[in-house]
């Protein structure tokens, strides 16, 4: 008989958001004596301090979880706290699923209840399904019923994640109108229905770049309010994202913070904030944009590799050599096209900006 090993809590490669932060949402819960939603273990504006990050009145710290403009996150938490479904949207990498993840920690204690939405996701995904072997020995029955995660969200009253909701197929979309709209969702084979408890709602993210399979129906994004999360406003802002994520995953990971670290991450956000924009970062001059999205998420990758390659195949510190070849394979999403891009790039203006020329030459001799 084949066994499936336990899991060591430290041996988990990526703790949900729940896990990873319970002492800093046990010390808000703590300390939290605002008014709570029903089901909410944090009032609202708990919620947005764990997100934001601050001091408690004890001196705990609480990290910031998204760095951007308050407002944003105060609107999405305000939309949960009614009967209204927030969608999540913006362009790849701007933290949609990250945010996900931590509004449904925060506010249910329970990150996992997700529908990963893709062309091939099932309407059972959405809705339920059926244990075959109960159900050909005795028939329709709730023991033979398998709940979706939002049928199981629905029972409990607790936030449950779709994401990438505009790659699902229409039909299965539409499977969610009834859940947002009458907060029930028939079950016609048992003659009933299971209806929402208080606290259960949906958080759902798409990505406005790339336009998915399926638009979503007027129908049902009536049922959402859209919350469009943007890119980070400025180099420092973005800057900060990128140390603190690869701060994360580099413990996660078991690697340590080197060298040169700092300088580095900036020059990659520099280069992929310039080619995004299509100007450079003190407005002078103009270069064209690759195809690909250069997000924060890739920027995020593309040093976290670099980390790596520095403590498994360098000297210790992080040098432009372990990060040019991460940073030309996120230009490159057309090769032929972005790779004429680059070259101009790179010598329009790396080759002669001051500070830069080990970092040129590095990439140079990649691209060539």
């Amino acid at each position: 008989m084949t066994t499936v090993p336990s899991q060591a809590a430290g041996e988990v490669l990526r703790a949900h958001a729940e896990e990873a932060f319970a002492g800093e949402l046990a010390a808000l819960a703590a300390q939290d004596d605002r008014p709570r939603p029903a089901h909410w273990r944090l009032s609202p504006w708990a919620v947005a301090t764990y997100l934001l990050g601050g001091e408690l009145p004890d001196g705990t710290l609480v990290t910031p979880k998204y760095v951007g403009p308050r407002r944003v996150v105060e609107v999405a938490i305000g939309t949960l706290a009614t009967d209204r479904a927030l969608l999540l949207l913006g362009v790849p990498g701007t933290a949609k699923t990250w945010v996900s993840e931590h509004l449904a920690a925060a506010i249910s204690g329970d990150s996992t209840l997700l529908v990963q939405g893709t062309a091939g996701t099932p309407e059972e995904a959405v809705r339920y399904g059926w244990n075959y072997a109960e159900l050909l020995a005795n028939g329709p029955s709730r023991a033979a019923l398998v709940p979706s995660p939002v049928l199981r969200g629905m029972a409990a009253g607790k936030l449950v994640r779709i994401e990438e909701l505009t790659r699902i197929p229409a039909d299965v979309q539409d499977a969610l109108i009834t859940v947002l709209s009458e907060k029930t969702l028939p079950i016609p084979e048992l003659s009933g229905e299971t209806q929402a408890v208080r606290g259960f709602n949906v958080i759902a993210t798409a990505n406005d770049r790339d336009r998915g399979v399926n638009e979503l129906s007027s129908a049902l994004r009536r049922r959402f309010n859209t919350v469009v999360l943007p890119l980070p406003a400025t180099l420092d802002e973005e800057v900060e994202i990128v140390e603190r994520r690869v701060g994360q995953l580099g413990r996660a990971l078991d690697l340590p913070a080197l060298p040169g670290g700092a300088q580095e991450i900036r020059r990659v956000v520099t280069v992929f904030r310039e080619l995004r924009d299509g100007v450079t970062s003190d407005g002078r001059t103009k270069v064209k944009s690759p195809t690909g999205t250069l997000s924060t998420a890739e920027a995020i990758s593309v040093v976290t590799n670099g980390l790596a390659l520095a403590v498994h195949f360098g000297d210790g510190v992080l040098r432009p050599g372990d990060l040019a070849g991460g940073v030309l394979g996120a230009v490159l999403g057309d090769p032929p096209a972005d790779r004429v891009v680059w070259r101009e790039y790179l010598e329009g203006v790396l080759r002669d900006r001051a500070g830069w020329q080990d970092f040129y030459q590095a990439a140079r001799d990649l691209a060539d």
